[in-house]
């Protein structure tokens, strides 16, 4: 494997604060909009994060939690109060989450303790915030065959149309597929009609296939072509193993597969936004996108999808959060 600026293994970009497992800025990143924060919250112990020049999402990864915002200039005064319900792992079901708008003050407590992310996005507006219900997000099968993944798109325009910049989505990959393929971008070579940044957020389940672990891991690929030297971009060769709690940062160039090794499920939360419209537009490569064209006929997995907001599919299960699906405010 090679090793990468790109590749921020788990304990490498923690922020420093107590609690911050992961931080990447756009200044650590080296560009200009994407960011992401996976803090742990102890129980009963109150964290406080600021949302400075960047819209966020408040994304449950494991556990649930009650959120207050208020307005960074206005701070005794409550804007909305949420209570995530969450979920025990990424893998055990979909969950709710909140968005908060920028120039925003974030009170974030748990009683049992929970894992939070909180991707974000350099932005021009404030806008209010809101509660996205977990019944509400969209969950979609792609690909096929041994391609074949789960989408979970709550984050996505379409989906959710209230964010100015930030796009998330998260992925589940059964073990042994690829995901993230073909390859594809979205930067400023031709011919793609949008620039995203992007981050990769990488969890990887153990052998019970429910909890994460750093026992199992997946491949990552970034790498850029022609286009991208008459571009000016700098080449990029990627060629990652990832492990549970990783973060791989695509500032240009093709992206894919993302490969969970068998035995060993893979989710990763991507995080992507630019200085144009917030779109998921992209370009495959064009030596690999026949392959989809190929997929006609072919069923997809039968494990995918792997949850939905009422939990596993094929009924796996670990101890629930035990927090009440509550949403109040605007």
């Amino acid at each position: 494997m090679t090793s990468s600026t790109n590749h921020r293994p788990w304990l490498t970009a923690t922020g420093p604060e107590s609690g911050d497992l992961v931080l990447v800025t756009p200044e650590s990143a080296g560009w200009g909009y994407s960011g992401l924060r996976v803090v742990r919250l102890e129980p009963g112990v109150v964290r406080t994060i600021r949302t400075g020049t960047s819209e966020v999402f408040v994304l449950p990864l494991s556990g649930g939690l009650t959120i207050e915002v208020s307005a960074a200039a206005s701070p005794a005064v409550r804007e909305a109060r949420y209570a995530l319900t969450g979920r025990a792992s990424v893998f055990t079901r979909v969950t709710d989450f909140a968005y908060v708008g920028r120039d925003s003050l974030i009170t974030l407590i748990s009683a049992n303790g929970a894992e939070v992310a909180i991707p974000s996005a350099v932005c021009e507006s404030r806008r209010e915030s809101r509660y996205g219900p977990a019944e509400d997000v969209p969950v979609d099968i792609r690909g096929a065959g041994p391609a074949s993944r789960q989408v979970v798109n709550f984050g996505v325009p379409g989906a959710f149309d209230h964010a100015e910049k930030l796009v998330a989505v998260e992925l589940i990959t059964p073990p042994g597929n690829w995901s993230s393929y073909p390859p594809h971008k979205h930067d400023a070579s031709s011919p793609c009609p949008v620039v995203n940044e992007e981050i990769y957020f990488y969890r990887i389940a153990g052998p019970d296939q429910l909890t994460p672990s750093r026992e199992g891991f997946g491949m990552h690929r970034t790498y850029t072509g022609p286009e991208h030297e008459d571009a000016g971009l700098a080449d990029i060769d990627d060629r990652l193993e990832v492990r549970d709690m990783d973060v791989v940062l695509v500032p240009h160039g093709y992206h894919g597969p993302c490969v969970a090794a068998p035995g060993y499920p893979m989710y990763y939360l991507n995080v992507m936004a630019g200085p144009g419209e917030r779109a998921m537009l992209f370009c495959d490569d064009p030596a690999h996108a026949w392959i989809r064209d190929s997929w006609a006929g072919t069923a997809t997995d039968p494990r995918c999808p792997v949850t939905s907001s009422e939990g596993r599919v094929d009924g796996l299960s670990l101890p629930e959060t035990g927090a009440l699906p509550v949403a109040e405010g605007t």
